[in-house]
């Protein structure tokens, strides 16, 4: 699903409207029918609708919105803020037609501003996408007052002054419970600042034309179970072990043992035919018990890593997890990007090294995928001031040295060396939990180790992670969950996203 900027979006309206034919009236009309649609099967007609319209083509949209409710019998309201006799065709006309039914209350001043009941629903229509300055005078008072009234609040397409591209600068900005988006999600849906500006968030389809959106050059795109489905790989009936891979994972020090058994084995659960563990030799009884099926080979040191073996018998490299900073440590980091030339799945301390010795990324093996977390990606990059720009940064960094990264959160962003970025859709807080990333990391190891493309690899990887830890959340809450309940949803995760 693609991402269209807010000029991307009025071309294709434009599109439209031109080829289909469709009258833009008329669009708008189906616009406000879909909205109506998905309104009316979550809120009861029982409930008072207040519905807030500026004079632009969103507020056209809330006056044909009103319009369609009252018509499906519901209790409505419509109010025009700051309304003088002028507004966009559309808004007119729906003005005039709206008017046959009911009339508008106009909002000039703070001091009439209606009062709601606890049950009642806001609708907001007052800004749309377009928007490109703060809101101020009568707009932001209007805006205040329901962001502290209403309890209820619906946003038509994107909140009231929240800009869908770039940052909002300071400004009045509603606060929705849940926003109801026309086509595709908007950019600002996915920043992790605009969370109380978007609330939960729907898109629906208002029939834009799809040739013209299939072929809109797009960067950014939402990875959707259809995507990862076409990715998953049938096994043949007389495959064997080896056929899955070898993969060998650096990983564990002392006192953190617990990240080299979450990725040994998440990548046995993610299909890799065979596993070695390289680890210090602390850790020996530990992965040999938690771990049977993983092989393991051992440092000559006691507490931390030193050294890696030959790794050609091996088809993919995991790294990081658990491994501490150690100097020596570093050492052995150093010497396995100067010998080793095939794509790698890089996390934890092995970004936290690479970030105390930036000229390592020179050296990251063309393909790799890393997986840091906000400050990890800092540590390797600059601080942002806010996430428009860090995915830029996200971007760039991806282009510059060939890597995927998987920059982790909420909708993890997976910036690839084309240039296009993807936000997952699936995964929940519950995961904000000790050990998630180095299931993780397991995880892309273990499809790496069976060819998968890097690219596919980080979104299979992401995706699937973030369902099983989904079905994890379904059985026990976020507030329970640990990153082991998430390990063993796995299974079921692939056997979903198969049906």
């Amino acid at each position: 699903m693609k991402i269209l900027a807010a000029a991307e979006t009025r071309e294709a309206d434009a599109y439209t409207i031109k080829n289909e034919p469709i009258a833009s009236i008329d669009l708008m009309e189906r616009a406000s029918q879909a909205f109506v649609k998905f309104f009316t099967e979550h809120f009861h007609s029982r409930r008072t609708i207040h519905i807030f319209c500026g004079t632009g083509n969103n507020g056209g949209d809330g006056l044909a919105v009103a319009r369609i409710l009252i018509q499906k019998k519901y209790n409505i309201q419509a109010y025009l803020v700051n309304f003088k006799d002028k507004g966009s065709p559309d808004f007119l006309t729906n003005l005039e037609r709206l008017k046959k039914i009911h009339e508008p209350e106009l909002i000039t001043d703070k001091g009439k501003f209606p009062v709601f009941t606890e049950d009642d629903v806001v609708i907001d229509a007052i800004f749309g996408s377009g928007l490109t300055r703060p809101v101020e005078g009568i707009f932001a008072q209007v805006i205040s007052e329901i962001n502290e009234k209403a309890k209820h609040i619906v946003s038509i397409d994107i909140a009231s002054g929240l800009f869908t591209d770039t940052p909002s600068q300071k400004g009045a900005i509603v606060t929705p419970s849940l926003t109801i988006t026309f086509q595709t999600p908007k950019l600002a849906f996915l920043i992790p600042e605009n969370e109380k500006y978007v609330g939960a968030w729907v898109a629906v389809n208002i029939g834009l034309n799809r040739e013209f959106i299939e072929n809109t050059p797009s960067s950014n795109y939402m990875l959707t179970s259809g995507m990862v489905k076409k990715m998953i790989r049938e096994r043949r009936k007389f495959a064997h072990k080896g056929d899955f891979g070898k993969a060998i994972i650096l990983s564990g020090s002392m006192g953190k043992m617990g990240a080299a058994v979450l990725a040994a084995r998440a990548c046995m659960r993610t299909g890799a035919g065979l596993l070695t563990m390289q680890i210090p030799q602390c850790g020996y009884n530990i992965i040999q018990t938690a771990v049977p099926e993983a092989m393991v080979t051992v440092d000559s040191q006691k507490d931390y890593l030193t050294q890696f073996p030959d790794l050609t018998p091996y088809s993919v490299v995991g790294m990081g997890p658990g491994i501490g900073t150690h100097p020596e440590t570093t050492r052995m980091l150093y010497k396995l990007l100067e010998n080793h030339t095939n794509p790698m799945a890089i996390d934890a301390d092995a970004i936290n090294i690479i970030g105390k010795n930036r000229f390592l990324l020179e050296k990251l093996p063309e393909g790799s995928i890393l997986t840091p977390h906000l400050k990890e990606f800092e540590r390797i990059t600059e601080p942002c001031n806010n996430h428009f720009d860090r995915l830029e940064m996200q971007r760039k960094f991806s282009q510059k040295y060939k890597v995927v990264v998987i920059l982790k959160g909420a909708n993890s962003s997976i910036s690839l060396p084309d240039g296009r970025i993807l936000f997952n859709t699936t995964g929940n807080p519950g995961m904000a939990t000790g050990g998630s990333g180095d299931v993780l990391t397991g995880m892309i190891t273990g499809l790496l180790a069976q060819n998968y493309r890097p690219s596919e690899a980080a979104m299979l990887g992401t995706y699937l992670h973030g369902l099983a830890g989904d079905l994890a959340e379904a059985k026990l809450g976020r507030e329970g969950m640990i990153a082991s309940d998430i390990l063993k949803e796995i299974p079921q995760a692939f056997l979903q996203v198969k049906k």
